[in-house]
């Protein structure tokens, strides 16, 4: 006997494979519960069925992009027996000594405290003041940067990174090297980054006014000072040298590592002023397509499921003001043939470079005329993101040579419509075969599903792998605090709950996609323990086998080990963000992290428990001396 559960409506942008995903669902929940006579728990609730255990391979290679992994189909019953047990600190804490233990008991208590946390960057300055530069290192290294950090260059973090790989864990290196600028420096710099290329009263006003304040709370999360997460441009020639330094955090990732991945940021390679007027460009045209589909009567469904009649589409343009034919703009395009396109064959235009100039117009709303979408975008400014482009494929060609998958973090809204853009230009030509470029969704914003679904419609029409990290987000304060400053709609979910339900439904559709085509991978890159307990339920639901390498789990280095360390030793592919780089340089990065995640760490109260509870089991057992051995 089997059961179907209902998919949360809509799913695809047409009936056929709607219809195709509805029966694939049947097919893989009958395999599912053949196997087991017990329904899957709902996230979040009931207890394992049995502890974790290590698998005798972990770690393995992905294989090219539609593969499925090993004997998926004589393996499903025994993978839908695995089931991971978060309680037991024994096995959640094999790879730490008990100094570590203690050290990680102390950080986390010292974290929960709102003043330590809230004013950690004037402490740390005055630590340096009082003990010394060299006394002060140490320190650090025996606290905090010791427990998130693994190390000041590529050759000091091996110990950790093969130490966490023999316990089942993987490595995404970050050389997490950050400015650290007051905040006067920062709004100048920022503002100077800030001017926007758009005319008064086009589409997409509010989200030019509102990038002019953007440099006021970039990383102030809390109004005094700044800790900035985004690099500052100072001219091409330090885009070249942030490239290098990435180069080699990737080659430091394929020399460490088995299948590792390394992280950048879009800011480091290009001047920010540039990304944030390609962001605009990008939103206006997309509130133009919004535009025009309610002008047909098409407004209110979903994204993907708007189209535009090109024959009302020309009559429109004409009363605009606009020459020419339109239906030309489309020849070729998907739905063309059927007289309408929908938003993916209307973004398309963006990827002609060439003919932008002149078919990029938008309506200005107040003056009632077309005026073009970038009027000033020089030709230097053309030749700045084609460096950025250049630099990416760089990065690319290295991940490629080396081994390593590169993860392009997500950053502020004011930047994301362009680093997404740029990524995706990028998987077209990298995620052919195996997925290579993995992009990063938020999944606090109220448009992550939006862009998650576009994005997977996106790769099954061009032919290649869906990569994703899926985050809740790492700039909720700074972004809610300039909403409500420049007086525009707040891009976040309204609380934790609403952000954790978009997070399980962007992340319920990857798994449905992963299970239709074994195409798309997904990072579950998560601290949340419901949000594991979820993402497991629905692999067994799904038929997805941990051996197959197309879910993975990230948490951070020093964070969730009774989360990460079980995983991995049960078979799942899991990895930890490892940081690293000299102490003085990396203050910044935790600073940052110290605010971000202090609602994590008032809350790690279960962590803190299971840390004490095996602390109190070797001194009991007499293991207290404990040294892991690999």
């Amino acid at each position: 006997m089997f059961w179907v559960r209902t998919l949360p409506a809509p799913t695809r942008a047409n009936a056929e494979i709607h219809l195709e995903r509805f029966l694939s669902h049947r097919r893989l929940r009958s395999t599912v519960t053949s196997g087991s006579t017990a329904r899957p728990e709902t996230a979040g609730r009931g207890k394992s069925r049995s502890g974790a255990r290590r698998a005798s391979a972990p770690l393995q290679s992905p294989g090219k992009c539609g593969e499925a992994g090993g004997d998926g189909a004589d393996l499903s019953s025994a993978a839908n027996r695995i089931s991971v047990d978060f309680e037991r600190s024994q096995e959640a804490y094999r790879s730490k000594d008990s100094l570590e233990l203690l050290r990680s008991l102390v950080v986390f208590k010292l974290c929960s405290y709102n003043f330590l946390v809230d004013n950690n960057k004037e402490i740390m300055d005055l630590g340096q003041k009082i003990l010394g530069q060299k006394v002060f290192d140490q320190l650090m290294k025996m606290t905090f940067y010791g427990q998130f950090v693994a190390g000041e260059d590529h050759l000091s973090i091996k110990p950790l990174i093969q130490k966490n790989q023999a316990f089942g864990v993987g490595s995404v290196l970050d050389y997490s090297v950050e400015e650290d600028i007051s905040q006067t420096e920062a709004r100048q710099k920022e503002k100077d980054s800030c001017v926007s290329a758009a005319g008064d009263g086009s589409i997409g006003e509010d989200y030019r006014e509102r990038n002019r304040g953007a440099g006021k709370r970039l990383g102030d999360s809390q109004g005094e000072a700044i800790r900035a997460s985004a690099y500052f441009y100072a001219d091409e020639a330090k885009c070249d040298q942030h490239m290098e330094t990435f180069m080699k955090c990737i080659k430091a990732a394929g020399e460490s590592s088995i299948d590792g991945f390394s992280a950048i940021k879009m800011t480091a390679l290009g001047r920010p002023q540039l990304l944030l007027q390609f962001s605009e460009v990008l939103v206006k045209w997309g509130r133009f397509f919004t535009f025009l589909a309610s002008q047909q009567g098409k407004d209110g469904t979903e994204a993907l499921e708007q189209r535009l009649e090109l024959t009302q589409l020309q009559e429109l343009m004409i009363r605009l003001g606009a020459k020419g034919d339109f239906h030309s703009w489309f020849i070729g395009k998907k739905g063309e043939s059927a007289g309408c396109i929908d938003i993916l064959d209307w973004n398309s235009l963006i990827d002609d470079r060439a003919r932008i100039p002149d078919l990029l117009f938008v309506p200005n709303v107040k003056l009632g005329k077309l005026e073009p979408l970038m009027p000033k975008f020089t030709v230097e400014e053309e030749n700045q993101l084609k460096r950025i482009l250049q630099r990416l494929d760089v990065l690319a060609k290295c991940a490629v040579e080396n081994g390593v998958r590169l993860m392009v973090d997500a950053e502020q809204t004011y930047f994301q419509p362009a680093i997404s853009k740029l990524t995706l230009d990028a998987q077209r030509i990298y995620n052919r075969e195996k997925p290579v470029v993995f992009n990063t969704y938020q999944c606090y914003l109220k448009e992550a599903y939006t862009n998650v679904t576009m994005d997977i419609e996106l790769s099954k029409r061009e032919g290649w792998c869906f990569a994703a990290k899926l985050v809740r987000g790492a700039y909720m304060y700074q972004e809610r605090e300039r909403a409500e400053e420049l007086q525009y709609e707040d891009p976040i979910n309204p609380d934790y709950a609403s952000t954790s339900r978009m997070y399980h439904r962007c992340l319920s559709y990857v798994l449905d996609e992963i299970a239709l085509s074994r195409k798309a991978n997904v990072m579950v890159a998560s601290h949340n323990e419901d949000t594991v307990k979820y993402t497991l339920t629905r692999m067994n639901e799904l038929g997805l086998l941990p051996a197959e390498n197309k879910v993975f789990f990230g948490q951070l280095l020093g964070m969730c080990d009774q989360i990460s360390f079980p995983l991995g030793q049960a078979g799942f592919s899991v990895y930890k963000y490892v940081p690293y780089g000299p102490v003085s340089e990396v203050m910044p990065y935790l600073s940052r992290r110290a605010q971000e995640n202090r609602g994590f760490m008032k809350g790690a109260q279960k962590e803190r428990e299971l840390l004490w509870k095996e602390l109190k089991r070797r001194l009991v057992s007499g293991e207290l001396l404990y040294r892991p051995a690999y």
